[in-house]
């Protein structure tokens, strides 16, 4: 996976996280929602990354 990808990918999720806790704090339940499934995304789009590392054989 490039560093470019990762970054994305991490940015995704720490958006994601976000999105969670001020729908959280302010009893969005939408915007929670949003956050949580942007956070999924973000770890799907890892584990395929992952998983085409193992067969390039990077690490």
């Amino acid at each position: 996976m490039s560093f470019i990808d990762k970054a994305k990918n991490k940015a995704e999720e720490l958006t994601g996280k976000a999105k969670e806790a001020v729908g959280d704090a302010t009893d969005n339940q939408d915007l929670k929602l949003e956050g949580q499934a942007d956070q999924g995304s973000a770890h799907t789009k890892q584990a395929g990354e992952n998983v085409k590392d193992v067969f390039k054989g990077d690490k």
